[in-house]
């Protein structure tokens, strides 16, 4: 009994067995269809007067969008600039709106006389100042226009303006002296100014008193 089956695990295996083993651990490839040109003939007849849908705006979810890039507000810097410019104009008669004093001071409608004495006699201590030496008149409109606005957001209320006595000037005339002075006029953060005491510039500054940012100045 042991010798056959010794005897029959020695035998080689029938081919059709082995070929049914083969066949029962890989399986073969099957070749991929390649189209004909008949069949594609059938498909464009088919597929004749067929038109494409339109995309719709909402074949995307929004949240899958890509957010468009942040405008520069280059738009905003041109209007606010224009702002500045238009609220110093260089049109403004200067001789009808300032006091017939030596110093040429000027106050606002509402503030009292007594504003300006305080002014020249330093009541008010000078918190900043700008010095608009040496920049043309664009320039210097621009500056005094920021620094007004920056002094009054940190609630300066006593400021110097330094604008020289144009000695340097085309024909010594101080041209951006009387420019400043009607800048300032157009401008409803000023309350009032006068002349610079001689410590403190003399006839090339401005010692300006500013609206508080809490209540109006009355004098």
């Amino acid at each position: 009994m042991l010798k056959d089956l010794r005897k029959r695990l020695r035998e080689p295996q029938a081919p059709h067995k082995q070929a049914q083993a083969a066949t029962s651990t890989a399986v073969a490839p099957q070749a991929e269809a390649v189209p004909t040109s008949a069949d594609r003939a059938l498909f464009r007849s088919a597929a004749a007067g067929v038109r494409p849908l339109a995309q719709s705006p909402h074949a995307v979810p929004p949240g899958l969008l890509p957010r468009p890039p942040r405008a520069i507000p280059r738009q905003s810097l041109r209007d606010e600039q224009a702002v500045l410019t238009e609220a110093m104009s260089d049109e403004l008669d200067l001789d009808h709106l300032l006091e017939t004093d030596d110093t040429l001071s000027w106050r606002r409608a509402g503030v009292g006389s007594d504003t300006l004495r305080k002014l020249r006699r330093g009541h008010w201590t000078i918190q900043s100042e700008i010095d608009l030496h040496g920049l043309r008149r664009d320039e210097a409109r621009e500056a005094l226009g920021q620094f007004l606005r920056s002094a009054l957001q940190r609630e300066w209320r006593c400021v110097r303006v330094i604008h020289g006595k144009g000695l340097s000037s085309p024909l010594r005339e101080p041209v951006l002296k009387h420019k400043v002075r009607s800048w300032l006029m157009q401008r409803d953060e000023v309350m009032a100014y006068v002349q610079a005491r001689p410590s403190d510039g003399g006839a090339g500054a401005l010692v300006l008193l500013l609206r508080s940012a809490r209540r109006t100045e009355h004098g």
